[in-house]
C-alpha cells in the first residue's frame, strides 16, 4: 500500500545481504588461491621448499646436512657475503 514495490524495507536488505554474502564468497575464493599461489604448502613442494629463509640459511642447512664439503660451503658463503 503505497511503497510501490519495496514493501516494508526487506527487499532492500535482502538485497544488500545479497551482494556482501557474494562479496564474502568471492573475496575468500581469492585469498585461498593467493595462499596456494604463493606457497604456504611446504609439501607441495617437497624438500625445496625455502620460501621466507635467506641464501645463508639455507647454505648453512645444505653444509649441515652433508650435501657440500666445507671448501664449498667457504667459497659459498664468500659469494653470498660479497
Amino acid at each position: 500500500m503505497g511503497y510501490y514495490g519495496y514493501g516494508t524495507g526487506w527487499g532492500i536488505m535482502a538485497f544488500i545481504w545479497t551482494i556482501l554474502w557474494w562479496i564474502i564468497v568471492v573475496g575468500g575464493i581469492i585469498l585461498v588461491v593467493r595462499w596456494i599461489r604463493d606457497g604456504h604448502h611446504p609439501h607441495w613442494r617437497g624438500d625445496h621448499y625455502h620460501h621466507g629463509r635467506s641464501a645463508l640459511d639455507i647454505l648453512r642447512e645444505r653444509y649441515a646436512k652433508g650435501e657440500i664439503d666445507k671448501g664449498e660451503y667457504e667459497e659459498k658463503k664468500k659469494d653470498l657475503e660479497e
